[in-house]
């Protein structure tokens, strides 16, 4: 139970760019380079985005286009619980007579934790329960996205730049009878006056394409501010109607003060992604493809490949008296190990506050291969392994 409960207490080692101390549970074992591979060793590479809550699937392009949110599935802004549709039945006036009602089916929000509804915010009932919910309009969405436009915008120029420098220093080391064999002084004649290098390859927009200049106005301060309500210190404050400083971050191009201000927001997308080793670029976790599958097409964590060392019992330990530390070695492979102990080594950070001298044995282990179908066999002797190597 300290593996599952405690996974801290056994670390290991693994050399990749930087030293990482991790639990077994959360390495990967390379098979191409024979290594242990922790989250911060590995490429990480996003394979589909899908909601959580209704499993739609959808391409990455499509996700980017909706800002990573779901478009049917929605999230309650008090406790960030998942909302459910309900239906209820009310009074509704016939067209053909307005004095005469007819009860007449309407579809809401609401959340089952904290039972709050959409109707509290003063969200309008749908008659049907598909589509779109009313959503409140941001009043800065215009200058926002003329700043996203902007800054795209710059971001453009400088890689034109980059690759400009790029293709100049190419052309410095290019021999002349390469240049006159390819026929490049012949394409370089032809470019028109004032036309950017990058041309040549591909690198900018198509020749004769005027770019629209996007220009931004700076912000202004305002030189007065709007006034704090009268019953602002007088006023009595009830804590249910104030919201939480995670309900303003939740929202935050609104950011309400009051409850009644919270509005639905839709739920974010998760997503499945692959782990791919940065020495040889094989992959050692890839998920399948359909969100409602749980199943991995390849999963090479390392509880699979490498022994699994636990700590049995630890003695009272008592100053300058030698004590014995039992350890538990369980081989997860079909095929017989042979593991070696070793103390720290020198300078190591671990060992540079200890207040004992460990001696581990100098000999080497042999652990026997798991035999899976003793698990299942009740009838199975026991194996009598000589694993002690004295």
């Amino acid at each position: 139970m300290a593996s599952l409960l405690q996974p801290d207490r056994v670390i290991y080692l693994v050399r990749g760019e930087k030293k990482i101390r991790a639990p077994i549970s959360q390495l990967y074992f390379c098979r191409y380079c024979s290594e242990l591979r922790s989250l911060e060793c590995v490429s990480h590479e996003v394979d589909s985005h899908y909601c959580p809550s209704c499993l739609e699937n959808m391409p990455s392009a499509e996700a980017k286009l909706k800002k990573n949110r779901c478009a049917n599935c929605f999230d309650c802004p008090c406790c960030m619980h998942t909302l459910s549709t309900r239906a209820t039945n009310i009074p509704a006036p016939l067209p053909d007579d307005p004095t005469k009602t007819a009860m007449k089916k309407a579809y809401y929000l609401a959340c089952g934790f904290c039972r709050w509804t959409s109707r509290d915010v003063g969200m309008a009932d749908k008659s049907v329960a598909s589509g779109g919910w009313q959503e409140p309009e941001n009043p800065h969405t215009q200058r926002i996205n003329k700043l996203i436009e902007y800054y795209q915008q710059l971001a453009h120029r400088e890689k034109q730049e980059r690759d400009r420098k790029k293709l100049a220093r190419r052309r410095q080391c290019m021999p002349l009878a390469f240049s006159e064999k390819y026929g490049l002084g012949t394409r370089l004649q032809r470019q028109r006056s004032g036309a950017p290098i990058s041309n040549l390859a591909g690198l900018s927009l198509k020749e004769g394409e005027d770019q629209k200049e996007i220009t931004i106005e700076p912000a202004q301060a305002l030189d007065e501010v709007e006034p704090l309500p009268e019953d602002c210190y007088t006023g009595p404050i009830s804590l249910p109607e104030v919201t939480t400083l995670r309900q303003r971050l939740l929202q935050p191009d609104f950011q309400p003060a009051g409850a009644s201000q919270l509005h639905p927001r839709h739920k974010h997308l998760l997503m499945k992604r692959s782990l791919r080793c940065r020495k040889c670029e094989h992959n050692l976790s890839k998920p399948e493809f359909n969100p409602t599958s749980i199943k991995f097409k390849i999963q090479l964590v390392a509880v699979s490949y490498i022994p699994e060392v636990r700590i049995m019992s630890i003695p009272n330990l008592r100053y300058m008296k030698e004590s014995q530390v039992l350890l538990t070695l369980t081989n997860p492979v079909e095929n017989v190990t042979h593991v070696t102990l070793t103390s720290c080594e020198e300078e190591d950070p671990d060992d540079i506050n200890s207040t004992a001298k460990i001696i581990v044995p100098s000999k080497e282990l042999v652990l026997a291969g798991k035999d899976a179908a003793a698990e299942y066999d009740e009838l199975a002797e026991p194996q009598d392994f000589q694993d002690d190597p004295e």
